[in-house]
């Protein structure tokens, strides 16, 4: 099977957003309690299906998934369930985008 590179790293630029997703989610999750504790964690899974998705996706076409990274930079403090509902908004941009 062969894939344009424009296609693969359309592919890599998705997965590398789910990779930050899946990451993001850990920290939104934590900071949530109850109900919206519950759906941050449907969203991490979420984000952990997509990504293995794409990685099958880039594995069949003969590439090399892209890495997650050990850790990431958050656009902000994240300390309250205010602001991890703003960081949930930034990720699904994120992923939105790529």
């Amino acid at each position: 099977m062969s894939a344009s590179s424009a296609s693969v790293a359309a592919l890599q630029g998705a997965l590398a957003a789910e990779h930050a997703a899946v990451y993001g989610y850990g920290i939104v999750g934590a900071m949530l309690t109850g109900s919206e504790q519950a759906d941050a964690r449907s969203d991490w899974t979420a984000h952990q299906v997509a990504r293995d998705t794409l990685e099958a996706m880039l594995t069949k076409l003969g590439a090399t998934p892209v890495a997650a990274s050990p850790a990431y930079a958050l656009p902000f403090a994240v300390t309250s369930a205010k602001t991890a509902a703003r960081l949930a908004a930034a990720l699904e941009d994120g992923v939105t985008r790529a």
